[in-house]
């Protein structure tokens, strides 16, 4: 009997734009990315977007993304923007970055 293959550990790079700073996205983000145990950070920029740094299975942040678009109540998503890499390595849990 074989092992079961690890999925792949990826990178991705998202810009959410929209109504996402001031709404709790960042907060949202966090949950969403450590429910599902993926490592990395969020952050808002001075351009009004919401950047996200994550590494993690590919699965499970193609799952993020799905999350990501709808965001939290308050918020307004028009686009997340998708730059994917290999993982690092160097990311251990999920945090707000200030």
């Amino acid at each position: 009997m074989t092992e079961p293959i690890e999925p792949t550990t990826l990178r991705a790079k998202l810009l959410v734009t929209g109504k996402v700073q001031g709404v709790g996205y960042r907060a949202f983000a966090a949950r969403i990315a450590s429910q599902r145990g993926l490592r990395g950070g969020v952050r808002n920029i001075d351009d009004g977007r919401v950047d996200l740094e994550v590494e993690g299975p590919k699965a499970r942040i193609l799952d993020l993304i799905k999350e990501l678009k709808i965001g939290p109540p308050a918020s307004r998503v028009t686009a997340v923007e998708v730059e994917w890499s290999p993982a690092t390595g160097r990311l251990v849990d999920f945090n707000v970055w200030y």
